[in-house]
């Protein structure tokens, strides 16, 4: 297998460790993750992977390069879906990001780690221009809403903004300490109904 990774393009090196990575902390906590686990989840030696990454900092500032990209790509192609009305896309983005957790259930652990770190590593600082950038993309969309009178035109978007992502979070957050993920999906509906009721015109 090794020989196999060697031989990969950087790109698919690059992917190949991110999901290594995120499946691990899907079974385990972020923060105990190694080197030497990660280079035996994809059957290498840890010299292998340190020809592909400097240290383990790099390893985690890959990763969350590739969630930000995914995420953001996801939530892109959820508006442009949804042109016609900002409520739809507000929707579409919500589960979006509710079946891209059901996916990688990983990737929450991992964020909610980064954002307890003391330091501020590029992998945290990734984190946190990422999420800046995301709330304004919301503030951008319900904005759109407002001028669709689908919203309510005194709304605070940068308030309602917040709350989206929150709620997002609180999913996040009961299903990992419920230990059931799926609880995401069943929930999702009905808060994103009562997310509604507060910002519709």
């Amino acid at each position: 297998m090794e020989n196999r990774v060697k031989h990969l393009s950087a790109a698919e090196r690059k992917s190949r460790t991110v999901m290594s990575v995120i499946k691990l902390a899907g079974v385990m906590n972020p923060a105990v993750i190694t080197t030497a686990a990660i280079a035996k989840q994809m059957d290498l030696t840890q010299g292998a992977l340190f020809r592909h990454f400097p240290n383990k900092e790099a390893i985690w500032e890959e990763v969350m390069s590739w969630v930000e990209a995914t995420i953001s790509s996801r939530v892109t192609e959820a508006i442009q879906n949804h042109q016609y009305s900002a409520l739809a896309a507000l929707q579409a983005v919500f589960m979006q990001h509710v079946d891209f957790v059901l996916t990688y259930p990983g990737v929450p652990r991992i964020l909610f780690g980064e954002l307890q770190n003391v330091e501020l590593t590029a992998a945290k600082r990734i984190v946190q221009d990422f999420m800046q950038r995301y709330a304004k993309r919301i503030q951008v969309l319900l904005e759109q809403g407002k001028e669709q009178k689908e919203i309510a035109y005194d709304l605070d978007s940068e308030v309602a903004s917040t709350l989206f992502l929150g709620t997002l979070q609180g999913l996040v957050m009961q299903s990992l300490l419920a230990g059931d993920i799926q609880l995401m999906k069943k929930n999702a509906d009905a808060v994103f109904a009562l997310y509604l009721q507060a910002i519709r015109s």
